[in-house]
C-alpha cells in the first residue's frame, strides 16, 4: 500500500478536505485505485453527537458511520464508498485501546501512548486502507490520509508519532507528505508573507515528518520569488510547491493540481510512474467551465436552523449544485431562519422578519432539511403551509417531511395540537413519534442510521418516475421519529399520499401531494449520496432528463 498524508498549518479551515479530495481526483485521473482515510484528533467517538455549529454537518455513511463531513467531500469527488472506520478519532483509538486493557490483551504491560495509542492508530490505517471502496475487488493502489487539525495542536500528536513510525515501516518509495499552508498577503504593500509556511514546516519536522510538497493557500497565484524562497527555507524543490489559490469553486482545483504536474511529483515520490498513466480530467474540465459560464438562476429558499454555518447543510448545497447544472442552471440560496418567520419574530425582530418573508416568497422553490429539537419549527410549519397552498415546489428531508405532516394536520385535518413527540412530549394529538427500537438515555450511534431501502407503493408517483421507474430504493437515514403509523390513513384520506415505506409498510419513507406542482418529503437524506453528474433524484426533480 503507498501512502499520501495530508497535513495543514498556520491555521485551521485552509481547505485540507478539498485538498486531499483533489490529490485523490488526480491520482485516480492516472489510473490508481483510491480510497481515503480522515483523521480526526477530537475525543469524541464519532461526529454524531456534535452541534452543526461546532463541526458542520454529521455525514451519514452507508453502514450508518457518523463522520465528519470531508468524508463527504472524499465520496463526492472519488465517486467510493466508505466505511466508519475510515474516519479515526482520538475516541475510537483510546477506547479500542483501554477494551483490549480491560481484557487482559497487554500481558499485565503497562500501557502508555508509545507503543500502545501509537501501535493501535498504525494498525487501524493499514487494515482500513486495504478495504476496497469502488465496488471492485482487492485493496487500492493508494490511500489518501487526512490529519486534521493543525501541526503543533497537542491533540494530534500521537496521531503524528503514529505516521511518523508508519512511513519510516513501509519506507520512502509508499509515503509522501503534502502540507496545506497559508501564505497571506499583509498591508497595502501587497507581499506575498512565506515566514508563517517556514515555521510551519519547521514545526512538523521537528516532529519527524518532512514534507515532500507543499500545498499553499493564496488569494492569488504565488510569485515565483515566492516559490523560491519557500523552497529554499523548508527544503522542498521549487517544483514541488503548488499554489492552491482561490477560483470561481472546487471543481478546479483538481485541475489546478494537474496543471502544476502534482501527479508527477507524487508519483515520482511513490515510484509509481512505470505502472500509472498521465491523467484525463476532461470531464472534471467540462463541469467547472459549464458552471463558470451559466447565466440563469434559480433562487432556492432554504428554510432551516442552523443557517448561520453554511457548512451545517453542506451535503445539501452541494445536492443543490449537482441539480442545478443538470438544468443548466446557477442556485442562488436564500439562507432564511426559520425562527426568523415565526409571529413572535414579527414583534421581536420586525425587520428580520418582514426580510425573511420576502426571501421566502421571492424563491421559486422551498427546501426544509433536517434538524433536531424545538427551534424554529413554527417557522418551518409556516413555510411548509406557505408552499403548499402557493403551489410553490417543495422538498423536505427528515424533519422536513415531519414538518410538513404537522402543518397537513393541523391545517387540513383540524388537529389544532397536532405534534411531534419530540417538540411536545404530552401532546395529545402526535403525528410523528419517537422510534420504539431508539434509546432514551444514550444519544451517540442510537438513530435509525444508514443505508435502508424505501418501497414504492405506485410506479405512478412522482418519486419513482424520478428513481427511473424503480419499485424501490436504497437511502441513507438518521433519525429516531418517524410518521405516527395510526394517523396515516386519515391523511392520505384527505389527500396527502405516503407513496413510499419500508419493508414492514409501517414506516413512513415518502411523502407526496398529488394536487400540487412538487411536494415531497423524504424520510431518508438523499443529498448523502449525490454526485457530480451524478444529481439525487428528489433534489433534481420533474426537470431532469
Amino acid at each position: 500500500m503507498k501512502y499520501v498524508l495530508v497535513t495543514g498549518g498556520v491555521v485551521s479551515g485552509l481547505g485540507k478536505g478539498v485538498t486531499a479530495s483533489s490529490v485523490g481526483v488526480v491520482l485516480k485521473a492516472c489510473g490508481l485505485r483510491v480510497t481515503s482515510i480522515k483523521i480526526d484528533p477530537y475525543l469524541n467517538t464519532d461526529a454524531g453527537t456534535m452541534s452543526p455549529f461546532e463541526h458542520g454537518e454529521v455525514f451519514v455513511l452507508d453502514d450508518g458511520g457518523e463522520v465528519d463531513l470531508d468524508l463527504g467531500n472524499y465520496e463526492r469527488f472519488l465517486d467510493v464508498t466508505l466505511t466508519r472506520d475510515n474516519n479515526i478519532t482520538t475516541g475510537k483509538i483510546y477506547q479500542s485501546v483501554i477494551d483490549k486493557e480491560r481484557k487482559g490483551d497487554y500481558l499485565g504491560k503497562t500501557v502508555q501512548v508509545v507503543p500502545h495509542i501509537t501501535d493501535a492508530i498504525k494498525d487501524w490505517i493499514q487494515s482500513v486502507s486495504i478495504i476496497p471502496v469502488d465496488g471492485k475487488d482487492g485493496p487500492a493502489d493508494v490511500c489518501v490520509i487526512e490529519l486534521g487539525g493543525t501541526v503543533g495542536d497537542i491533540e494530534s500528536m500521537p496521531f503524528i508519532e503514529a505516521l511518523r513510525q508508519l512511513s519510516y515501516s513501509v519506507g520512502q518509495d509508499n509515503f509522501c507528505i503534502i502540507h496545506v499552508s497559508l501564505v497571506p498577503v499583509l498591508g497595502v504593500v501587497g507581499e506575498q508573507k512565506t515566514k508563517p509556511t517556514q515555521h510551519s514546516v519547521r514545526e512538523l519536522r521537528a516532529l519527524g515528518l518532512t514534507p515532500h510538497l507543499l500545498a499553499c493557500r493564496s488569494a492569488k497565484p504565488l510569485l515565483q520569488s515566492t516559490k523560491e524562497k519557500l523552497s529554499l527555507f523548508c527544503h522542498v524543490p521549487a517544483g514541488n510547491i503548488l499554489n492552491i489559490h482561490d477560483v470561481p469553486n472546487i471543481w478546479h482545483v483538481p485541475l489546478l493540481l494537474q496543471s502544476q504536474n502534482a501527479h508527477e511529483a507524487i508519483l515520482k515520490q511513490l515510484n509509481f510512474q512505470i505502472i500509472s498513466r498521465p491523467p484525463c480530467l476532461q470531464e472534471w474540465t467540462e463541469r467547472a467551465e459549464t458552471y463558470d459560464n451559466l447565466t440563469d438562476t434559480v433562487k432556492i429558499a432554504m428554510v432551516g436552523k442552523y443557517t448561520g454555518l453554511a457548512d451545517s447543510y453542506l451535503s445539501v448545497t452541494k445536492a443543490l449544485l449537482h441539480a442545478c447544472i443538470a438544468c443548466s442552471l446557477k442556485p442562488s440560496i436564500e439562507w432564511i431562519a426559520a425562527s426568523d418567520l415565526e409571529d413572535t419574530a414579527e414583534k421581536e425582530r420586525p425587520e428580520e422578519h418582514l426580510a425573511a418573508w420576502v426571501k421566502l416568497k421571492s424563491a421559486a422553490c422551498v427546501l426544509v432539511p433536517g434538524g433536531f429539537g424545538d427551534r424554529g419549527v413554527l417557522g418551518m410549519i409556516l413555510a411548509a403551509k406557505y408552499a403548499r397552498e402557493s403551489q410553490v415546489p417543495y422538498l423536505g428531508i427528515c424533519l422536513g417531511m415531519q414538518i410538513s405532516v404537522i402543518e397537513f394536520a393541523r391545517s387540513i385535518l383540524g388537529l389544532k395540537r397536532a405534534n411531534s413527540t419530540e417538540f411536545d412530549s404530552e401532546t395529545t394529538e402526535p403525528v410523528v413519534i419517537f422510534m420504539p427500537e431508539g434509546s432514551r438515555t444514550h444519544m451517540g450511534s442510537t438513530m435509525r442510521l444508514g443505508s435502508r431501502t424505501t418501497f414504492f407503493q405506485t410506479p405512478d408517483c412522482i418519486t419513482s418516475k424520478l428513481y427511473r421507474n424503480s419499485r424501490f430504493v436504497d437511502e441513507r437515514h438518521r433519525h429516531r421519529y418517524e410518521v405516527n403509523p395510526e394517523i396515516v390513513d386519515r391523511i392520505e384520506d384527505a389527500g396527502l399520499k405516503f407513496t413510499g415505506k419500508d419493508e414492514s409498510g409501517k414506516r413512513m419513507e415518502v411523502l407526496e401531494l398529488p394536487s400540487h406542482p412538487y411536494y415531497v418529503g423524504v424520510q431518508f437524506h438523499p443529498e448523502f449520496k449525490s454526485r457530480p453528474g451524478k444529481p439525487s433524484a428528489p433534489f433534481l426533480g420533474s426537470k431532469g432528463p
